[in-house]
């Protein structure tokens, strides 16, 4: 990535987070006046839900800082794996929070006669609360697909998880206001499976990323295919991918010519690696160089030297 597009990246991360900020401090603090008032388990599980989201939005805020480092002697591969522990945290959260949500409707779940009736205001403050954090996902998401960073991402999906919530405490709401009470805990039991599912989603491909796991298997084909797809590239083995934060790094042998001089094999090596890193957000691709006998006996193919 060009300085310009760190900058940017940087920018709308810290720019689409404070908005998150913002919204989160508002509703959380509304949800929970209102859920305390109102008498509604499923609103003030909601407002612990909306509260988690500002200190997810503080992770981030710090890992997007950290992320956009320079390359040092300590992190020669740059800081950008900052964003894939920042999801990972992310995930810890929302996991967390959802256990706790599932502990507390299940209390009180068995004594259903101690369940009181819900006041109307809490439908109200649950709606506003549903448009609000379906309009910040939708924001969100589309900063996140612009800047091409699965850690604004998994933040943005933070927040539709928080408006499905929001849906699902309106309609318990409705329910207890209908003589339905049981609803209103059932709501928030609901929400405690949807935050601790969210949580354990992220939380998995985070550490699935930290622990070195290759890419997914279409990405990788069409590594495989831009390499092979090279002039002067006999063949490929031990193609290796791995991710870091957003970014790809690759490690590949590739099976040239034995006739080839090395300036030769050099310019197809580099003719592969930015075929490569054209196509797709690759950081960047390791190449060996193994000689191999051509099938016939042509000339050797050589490579336009890059530009």
């Amino acid at each position: 990535m060009n300085a310009h597009n760190s900058l940017d990246r940087q920018a709308a991360g810290r720019r689409s987070t404070l908005v998150s900020v913002a919204v989160n401090i508002t509703l959380s603090l509304l949800q929970l006046f209102i859920g305390v008032f109102a008498h509604s388990q499923a609103l003030i599980a909601d407002a612990l839900h909306s509260f988690s989201d500002l200190v997810s939005d503080g992770v981030v805020l710090v890992a997007n800082q950290q992320s956009q480092k320079a390359p040092d002697v300590d992190h020669p591969h740059g800081h950008l794996r900052f964003e894939t522990a920042a999801s990972l945290a992310i995930g810890l959260i929302l996991l967390a929070v959802g256990i706790g949500l599932l502990w507390n409707s299940f209390t009180k779940l068995q004594n259903p006669d101690a369940i009181p009736e819900v006041h109307g205001i809490a439908l109200a403050v649950a709606l506003i609360a549903l448009v609000a954090k379906e309009g910040l996902f939708r924001y969100m998401l589309r900063v996140a697909r612009r800047v091409r960073s699965s850690m604004l991402a998994a933040n943005a999906w933070h927040a539709r998880s928080d408006a499905a919530s929001s849906l699902v405490v309106a309609v318990g709401i409705v329910a207890n206001l209908a003589g339905l009470h049981l609803a209103d805990p059932l709501a928030a039991l609901i929400v405690g499976l949807m935050v601790a599912r969210m949580g354990w989603k992220f939380t998995y491909s985070s550490f699935h990323d930290l622990v070195d796991g290759a890419v997914d298997q279409e990405t990788v084909d069409r590594i495989h295919a831009q390499l092979v797809g090279t002039p002067g590239v006999l063949g490929i083995h031990d193609l290796k991918t791995r991710r870091s934060g957003d970014m790809i790094l690759v490690e590949v042998d590739l099976e040239m010519d034995a006739r080839l001089t090395i300036a030769e094999g050099h310019d197809i090596a580099v003719l592969a690696r930015n075929r490569v890193m054209e196509h797709e957000h690759v950081l960047d691709v390791m190449t060996h160089f193994d000689p191999v006998q051509p099938p016939c006996t042509t000339a050797p193919a050589k490579a336009e030297p890059p530009e």
